[in-house]
């Protein structure tokens, strides 16, 4: 089979980036793959001599020269996964959904260029129900937490030849809600990381944290919804309950502005140890510095963590916000924060694998188990072969009433520029 793979890749410093380089590796041995990325990324991606790697625009002549049996879009909030949205409705495929929830995406690239009729437009055929002024708080920069609460993927599931998501309940939700949608839950799976001989020291010795204290790692990218801030708040009682405890952020927190005002107010910003941006090949020697991994999400967009796999690799005691699409992971996989007690919940779970060394081996074990069994890369790439062959015999949705702005090729505007001129482009010309 060929295969047109739409997704960013190294060195974007995205986990659906790494996580694509991974599976690819597997997947390229059974099927002939073009990777088609943004511009900004085509002349600099995962350089590899037996690697088919093009500049997203070059899709268009591609394919028109000769077809692919599928096209696979590998879809997120983050920019780096904006490009798509002008290829999947005109050339319908197998959409992987790694936030069920995309009007962050939306509102973000429709608006920041301007584009607020698209956007409206957009956001009223997706949400009908809605009631038709709310858009105008998103379009007016209020959008903010309220992107969680309308998702905006009715044209995705309405055009997909079939969607796929890391969670079978939300697959079965997304399945109820669109009736005539293809919905399959795939495995999100993730390698162990390498961690250098003395990474624990070195890394530890580097922050100024103590060789015997417990240390408290959120890795990925650092955000408000990653629940910093009660984390923050954790620390001063438990350290006065007779904990040594640390906190390591590990990873960029350019878009939490107000993380270091938190931190001062917070009281306790000498066991705090902002890294910033750690890059790949030292996450593993990061993790070795940790004793467990505080992994929250709210609000959520019903996604698969990454990172928290990652922690679970690296046989990591893990702390998860007790979401209704993380029920099926096993009590004794990690301890859960109840939000509706969020403070209460959050200083118990972090008390208890502060101060018992045999609770933190007990869950890290279970941790490791669970994701030998369901979350590698080897597990992630059968899922893959298992769907990728139903989803390229899967007829591509008739779907007539899109907002025109995924349909419409632009040609009518180069047309009047060009009879401006009094030129006529054949190449222009509509077919048929």
């Amino acid at each position: 089979m060929r295969v047109a793979w739409f997704s960013p890749l190294p060195p974007v410093r995205s986990g659906i980036a790494t996580v694509n380089a991974a599976l690819l590796e597997r997947l390229s041995v059974d099927l002939t793959i073009d990777c088609f990325v943004d511009r900004q990324t085509a002349a600099r991606a995962w350089p590899s001599a037996d690697r088919n790697i093009f500049d997203a625009h070059d899709f268009v002549w591609k394919v028109r020269r000769a077809p692919y049996d599928l096209v696979v879009y590998q879809l997120g909030n983050a920019s780096w996964h904006d490009y798509m949205w002008a290829y999947l409705v005109r050339y319908p495929g197998l959409v992987v959904l790694h936030d069920p929830r995309l009007h962050h995406a939306r509102a973000r690239q429709l608006l920041q260029q301007g584009r607020a009729d698209d956007y409206r437009a957009e956001f009223w055929y997706d949400h009908p129900g809605a009631v038709r002024d709310f858009v105008e708080y998103a379009v007016a920069g209020l959008g903010g937490p309220m992107y969680y609460s309308w998702p905006m993927v009715r044209v995705v599931m309405r055009t997909a030849r079939m969607v796929a998501v890391h969670n079978a309940r939300v697959a079965g939700d997304l399945r109820e809600e669109y009736p005539a949608a293809r919905v399959e839950p795939i495995r999100l799976g993730t390698a162990p990381l390498a961690q250098a001989a003395g990474a624990r020291e070195r890394v530890r010795a580097s922050l100024g944290i103590p060789a015997r204290a417990i240390v408290f790692g959120v890795f990925g990218t650092i955000t408000v919804e990653k629940r910093v801030a009660p984390i923050l708040q954790a620390i001063g009682p438990l350290v006065r309950d007779g904990v040594d405890a640390h906190l390591l952020l590990a990873g960029d927190a350019s878009k939490y502005p107000a993380l270091q005002r938190e931190i001062l107010e917070s009281g306790a910003e000498t066991r705090v140890h902002a890294s910033g941006y750690v890059d790949e090949g030292a996450i593993g020697d990061y993790l070795a510095a940790a004793d467990a991994c505080i992994c929250l999400r709210w609000p959520t967009a019903l996604e698969t963590s990454a990172s928290w796999l990652q922690c679970l690799a690296a046989e990591r005691p893990t702390v998860i916000t007790d979401l209704a699409h993380l029920v099926d992971v096993p009590t004794e996989v990690a301890l859960r924060v109840d939000l509706l007690d969020e403070t209460a919940s959050l200083a118990a779970a972090m008390r208890a694998l502060g101060s018992d060394s045999s609770l933190r081996d007990a869950i890290a074990r279970a941790g490791r188990a669970y994701w030998r069994t369901h979350h590698t890369v080897d597990a992630m790439a059968d899922d893959y072969r298992r769907i990728i062959p139903i989803a390229a015999k899967q007829a591509a949705p008739i779907v007539d009433d899109v907002p025109v702005h995924f349909v419409d090729d632009y040609g009518d505007r180069a047309r009047s520029i060009a009879a401006a001129f009094g030129v006529s482009v054949d190449v222009l010309e509509r077919e048929g």
